[in-house]
């Protein structure tokens, strides 16, 4: 059968076609990279550490082994190499936080420090709505402006906590790959946020970014107090120098709620109650956070005394050199909504964190 001129041209165009992606392929392989190209492959940052919590290096793919609901998988994407990071700093400006907002944004500050100029990062704000006061940028003068410009409103009450770590993960970290993570600066509490808690470490499942929040310890009764003697005022004049003068609160009080022991200065018959109280909320924030970390393989951490260069310089460290494992999941994943994912390293006296598991998402 003769082929025509026509049909000889297209077929060396075909062969050569061919010649040049198997080229191109083979050079990936010999890099490392991925060659597969799939929506579906599933990403899993790892961290891993010795047991006094110092990263360690020079882990190769075949240390590894990755486990969906307890089968193995094949690892078809492994990097172990210094990659960019971008980060969104969330600080706390709710009612709560206003006797330790210093030390939130004098740490914010402190983190920032530590970017490199490849580093991109973001400032959002949160009280009674989420308030992004950067966007995503390497410029470190314009974010430590951003962070200084957080401040408490005045009347509004509201901690839209988990509404806050929800939109920067849905909305401002869309469509990012590679190192992402959520520094989280928070007394924990949250307040009038539309997402449940349940349902956003529902959502935290779909994605590989790691948050890792930072718990300051509030105590609302100390905070109130120091409200009030800076606006002797806001009662109507409840203290001398006040407008109205008189040295008690409306009602004859000498606190809040009347009365000769109102309940509001230590001593108070309610003074005890009031603080298991503060002390069950701050336990209850300290889990929640605790499962947001947990969750996405990021670290949880609490706050004593403001003071976190050090423990900033190591989150740093482990976002800077984790490693990142992808594999395609069997078929049959799709049957299936939540699939668990355990990672191991054969190295003795290792300890390893990654992401929990995730969730077939429909388009």
């Amino acid at each position: 059968m003769k082929i025509s001129r026509g049909w000889r041209i297209a077929i060396l165009i075909l062969k050569i076609a061919v010649l040049y992606t198997f080229s191109a392929n083979a050079q990936d392989a010999a890099s490392g990279e991925t060659i597969k190209v799939d929506t579906r492959l599933v990403s899993v940052p790892v961290i891993v550490s010795d047991r006094n919590g110092r990263y360690v290096p020079n882990l190769t793919a075949a240390d590894f082994s990755v486990f969906q609901d307890s089968k193995l998988q094949n690892i078809e994407f492994f990097a172990a190499t210094e990659e960019p990071l971008t980060i969104a700093l969330l600080i706390d400006t709710s009612q709560s936080t206003r006797g330790v907002l210093g030390d939130i944004k004098d740490s914010a500050v402190s983190f920032i420090k530590l970017l490199t100029p490849k580093d991109r990062a973001m400032i959002v704000s949160f009280d009674y709505d989420t308030h992004i006061l950067s966007g995503l940028t390497a410029d470190q003068d314009q974010l430590k402006k951003a962070i200084k410009s957080a401040e408490i409103p005045d009347r509004e009450y509201g901690t839209l906590l988990r509404d806050a770590t929800y939109e920067t993960i849905t909305r401002s970290f869309a469509g990012i790959k590679g190192r992402k993570a959520i520094i989280l600066l928070t007394d924990g509490k949250d307040a009038g946020s539309r997402i449940a808690s349940g349902e956003l470490l529902y959502r935290l499942q779909e994605t590989d970014t790691l948050v890792y929040p930072i718990m300051f310890t509030t105590d609302e009764r100390r905070a109130m107090m120091r409200q009030v003697l800076r606006r002797g005022d806001i009662f109507g004049g409840g203290f001398p120098g006040g407008r109205r003068g008189g040295g008690r609160f409306p009602g004859g009080g000498r606190f809040p709620g009347g009365g000769r022991n109102g309940g509001g200065f230590p001593g108070g018959r309610d003074d005890s109650r009031r603080r298991e109280r503060i002390e069950r909320e701050n336990e209850e924030a300290k889990e929640f956070l605790q499962s947001l970390a947990d969750t996405t393989a990021g670290r949880f951490y609490e706050s004593k005394d403001g003071k976190l260069k050090k423990l900033f310089a190591s989150i740093v460290e482990e976002l800077r050199f984790q490693y990142r494992l992808g594999f395609y999941p069997p078929d049959e994943s799709v049957d299936k909504q939540l699939h668990e994912i355990k990672v191991r390293v054969v190295r003795p006296d290792t300890v390893v964190r990654s992401r929990s598991g995730y969730r077939v998402t429909t388009p």
